[in-house]
């Protein structure tokens, strides 16, 4: 209650001006805000008109079959090494003894 009291008043002119500068800032934000969605949108539409430059239909599609019976179907291995397994489409020892002679 004492705050109330001890609190000199504030005249009407100061607080109008006071008023004054606050809309000018909350003018000033609204804008800011309204450009940088705008700048939002047309750099995401930018990037899709770069996506869609690309041409996909023409695309081979490239599968890969590993035989997992052996339990080395694994494509990295401990050491980071790429391991695909062995080739179920010919014998490995076969082929390098064919090599060999």
């Amino acid at each position: 209650m004492d705050d109330k009291i001890n609190t000199p008043p504030v005249p009407y002119i100061v607080y109008d001006e006071e008023q004054a500068r606050n809309e000018r800032n909350i003018k000033r934000l609204v804008i800011a805000l309204i450009i940088s969605i705008c700048l939002i949108f047309a750099t995401n539409a930018l990037w899709l008109y770069c996506w869609f430059q690309y041409d996909y239909v023409g695309e081979e599609i490239h599968t890969v079959d590993v035989d997992a019976q052996e339990g080395v179907a694994n494509y990295i291995g401990n050491n980071g090494d790429i391991v695909n397994g062995t080739n179920s489409g010919y014998d490995s020892k076969t082929q390098s003894q064919k090599e060999v002679k």
